[in-house]
């Protein structure tokens, strides 16, 4: 019998509680997840003289979530994760619920029936401690030896208890700080993506602490370049609803902050020093701090350390007020009138009727009868276009020939009631295609534009000529006349936003006419555009269809909406920030029979083109807390995907939607939209996409020496080829593609670079300069591109084999 040594076992005692007091202090002196998980296994197998440890982490599932090894080579630990077998064993090992220490692994294991288990290094002894927090266990901790004949003690387990103990708590302390992170990231992008301004004063300063988007969009509305944000304020004048002007630093806000009084929806107008204003809803709400320090100083328990101030810009709301005010101007505008008109036959009907003959009444009928439909129209016209401003318009194309389109049209604008006298003539380009287009909607849309030209037409026998050619991908039908007066025009704007038409000088529907003719045509994928040819040639309306079918030997569409099979549609990538629109979005797509790929997430895009493999995206042009990357977004999708963009708008981008085209967006869509018209959008940039050559004449343009092949897009003089710039071929293709027209300078400018160019016209005399120069061609006396002045340029007609 042994006598015991106290104080050896003391001695081995104080040796070990130093050893894990040490190896706490080395493990606390990180932050990271990671590196203390790390410090908490190097700690437990160094004091268990383990060969080496393992320590996992379980996810909610009960699944593995993070793995980490001591005493392991890469190359062992990476055979330790793909062990034969090795999933049943990290399960149970899982499943245990307290510790587990026995001296032969392998035996064990049998045992117990599991699968063999051969890790990369020899597993002999072996000791497991679950990591519990809370009654559940979140992971677990094993110690192996490798040499025959060793074993772990029970004072090797209490240590690895220890950690494990160690171990929950940090993992614990580590998932509630990314709860929070996570809440307050999602706060922070709620506050920053808000349509209400939202800063944020220091109270003991009193200065802004922070700013939203919106509340920065609201201040740089008002300041100078050079200005602060924090120097306008000290020089706003507030504009109270009672119409008494305060400095901003002595309005009663500032008072109201260290008292911490609340403000509720008081209406302001905030005006700068050089006269620009805007108005403004004020709410204000104190933030009181709870017991302890605020940045290093004191702050007793509920005094006020914050002040939250919410301002909605009242813009919007004001240009709506007017809208309406405009619109019901209109509306009882265009129905005094028709009104007045059938009250007046009625009237004469009552007092006269009986001493009247029947030939003498029929003129009144006829008046009733005319007005009513009048008034009918009006108010189908009111109808169809809350039905384009809020998406609900729907059309239902089919292949149409463009005759019957067309005569349909005449016979609808004469039923209308177009001016007599007036002839319409069609001149149709050979072999034109079919047009996918609902005939009822459509030929209601062009009766308007004849009834549009009409009405400006001199008196006597003018002709309104009717034109179709085949463009790229469309039929483009245009609507001009003879002895046209030059008419100004204005691209209809949407409802509300229509100036006020006095008398009856557009046959009694004005602007709302051409919303509606712009609705349907956009509903088909199509544009509506107006141009003029130069002083006193008139105004001329475009109307581009997309055509019914492919060139022979085209190409067929990636895939078409009868599929039925999600695998089998066309795969649509969606990009929103907005979580409700992207829902929108993603349900519209999938009933036109499309497969949506969306998120709301623009860091997400690269990981979902190199999984799923769209063929078409849909981009919103403002992405919420996605300052300045559209660009990298468009770059990302165009050359990872290649695949065309079609950029999701709202009225009033117009400098967005120029900026994309530049970019080289395909198309844009403004919301709302129709699913028909988003159906058309796509299909119409899929057919340009796969098929470019469709985009341009099959022929080659061939005036003297020059030649243009536009199927291959290059350009030769004298049988040698001529490199040109993307923008010079542009220029170009767009003149010889009109040779005989005069375009204009604004027109050139928009087709070949966008509409934020148009008015830079140094910018086309340049690169004109720049090809006469290639060409061989002078200003003095061209052959290929000549000016007409104060109006564009032109090239002549292509040569033909007779000439």
């Amino acid at each position: 019998m042994t006598t015991a040594n106290p104080s050896g076992e003391a001695a081995a005692l104080r040796e070990r509680l130093s050893r894990l007091s040490e190896a706490s202090l080395r493990i606390n002196e990180s932050l990271d997840l990671d590196t203390l998980l790390q410090g908490v296994l190097d700690s437990a197998s160094a004091l268990a003289g383990a060969r080496y440890g393992v320590l996992a982490v379980l996810g909610g599932d009960g699944q593995v979530e993070a793995l980490l090894a001591s005493g392991l080579t890469p190359d062992e630990f990476r055979g330790l994760r793909e062990i034969p077998g090795g999933a049943d064993i990290f399960e149970y090992l899982g499943s245990l619920t307290g510790p587990l220490r026995v001296a032969d692994f392998a035996g064990h294991a049998r045992s117990l029936g599991l699968p063999e288990f051969r890790p990369p290094v020899p597993v002999r002894a072996f000791l497991s401690v679950p990591i519990r927090r809370l009654g559940d266990v979140t992971g677990y901790i094993y110690v192996a030896q490798s040499e025959p004949g060793t074993e772990f003690s029970a004072e090797d387990e209490e240590t690895l208890v220890t950690f494990a103990a160690q171990a929950a708590l940090v993992i614990a302390n580590a998932r509630r700080h990314q709860q929070e992170q996570r809440a307050r990231a999602g706060l922070e992008a709620l506050v920053s993506t808000s349509p209400v301004g939202v800063v944020v004063f220091d109270v003991r300063t009193g200065r802004p602490a922070s700013f939203n988007r919106e509340a920065r969009r609201i201040v740089d509305g008002l300041r100078q370049p050079e200005q602060s944000p924090e120097e306008l304020l000290n020089t706003l004048i507030v504009r109270r609803a009672d119409g008494r002007e305060e400095a901003l630093p002595e309005l009663p806000l500032a008072r109201m902050m260290s008292a911490g009084e609340r403000v509720r929806a008081e209406e302001i107008t905030l005006v700068a020093p050089d006269g620009r204003s805007v108005a403004v809803l004020l709410n204000a709400t104190p933030i009181r701090a709870g017991e302890g320090e605020s940045d290093g100083a004191p702050v007793e328990e509920g005094q006020v350390e914050s002040y939250v101030v919410t301002v909605q810009d009242l813009t919007e709301l004001e240009k709506l007020g007017r809208m309406r005010a405009d619109f019901l101007g209109l509306v009882s505008q265009r129905l005094r009138a028709p009104m007045a008109a059938v009250k007046g036959a009625v009237t004469t009907l009552l007092e006269s009727g009986a001493q009247m003959d029947p030939t003498e009444t029929r003129p009144f009928h006829r008046i009733i009868n005319d007005q009513a439909d009048r008034m009918r129209r009006f108010i189908s016209d009111l109808l169809d276009v809350a039905r384009i401003e809020t998406g609900a318009l729907v059309v239902s194309p089919a292949p149409t020939e463009v005759t019957g389109l067309l005569e349909e049209a005449r016979l609808r604008f004469l039923g209308m009631g177009g001016r007599c006298g007036i002839q319409v003539e069609t001149d149709l380009a050979p072999a034109l295609p079919p047009v996918m287009a609902d005939s009822w909607r459509m030929a209601q849309a062009l009766a308007y534009l004849l009834s549009r030209v009409s009405v400006r037409l001199p008196m006597g026998t003018p002709v309104i000529r009717v034109s179709a050619v085949r463009e790229g991908l469309h039929v483009a039908v245009s609507v001009a006349a003879q002895e046209q007066e030059d008419v100004s025009y204005e691209s209809p704007r949407r409802l509300g936003g229509f100036p006020s038409v006095e008398g009856d000088d557009y046959g009694g529907d004005g602007d709302l006419s051409l919303a509606v003719c712009k609705g349907v045509v956009e509903a088909h994928g199509g544009r509506l555009r107006a141009e003029n040819d130069g002083p006193g040639l008139g105004t001329r309306f475009t109307v581009t269809v997309p055509a019914a079918h492919w060139e022979a030997g085209g190409a067929a569409p990636a895939a078409a909406l009868s599929h039925s099979v999600a695998r089998d549609r066309l795969r649509v990538l969606a990009v929103d920030g907005d979580l409700q629109a992207l829902r929108h979005l993603r349900d519209t797509l999938w009933n036109a029979g499309y497969f949506p790929i969306a998120t709301g997430d623009p860091e997400e895009v690269p990981r979902l083109i190199e999984e799923e493999r769209p063929q078409l995206a849909l981009l919103d042009a403002t992405l919420p807390g996605y300052d300045g990357p559209l660009p990298e977004v468009l770059r990302t999708i165009m050359i990872a995907a290649d695949a065309p963009v079609i950029l999701l708008t709202t009225p009033g981008q117009e400098s967005v939607m120029a900026h994309a085209l530049d970019l080289g967006v395909s198309d844009y869509l403004v919301r709302p939209f129709s699913p028909s018209e988003l159906a058309a959008r796509i299909n119409a940039a899929l057919r340009r996409h796969t098929e470019p050559h469709l985009a341009a004449p099959s022929q080659t343009y061939v005036l003297g020496n020059l030649t243009i092949d536009y199927a291959q897009r290059r350009v030769s003089l004298a049988g040698s080829p001529v490199q040109m710039t993307p923008h010079e071929y542009g220029l170009l293709a767009e003149l010889a593609m009109n040779a005989g027209r005069t375009l204009t300078h604004d027109q050139l400018l928009q087709r070949v670079w966008s509409p934020g160019r148009m008015g830079q016209r140094w910018l086309l005399r340049e690169v004109v300069k720049r090809l006469r120069s290639k060409l061989g061609d002078t200003a003095s006396n061209p052959a290929y591109i000549f000016l007409q002045r104060g109006v564009g340029y032109r090239m002549g007609p292509a040569e033909t084999p007779d000439s």
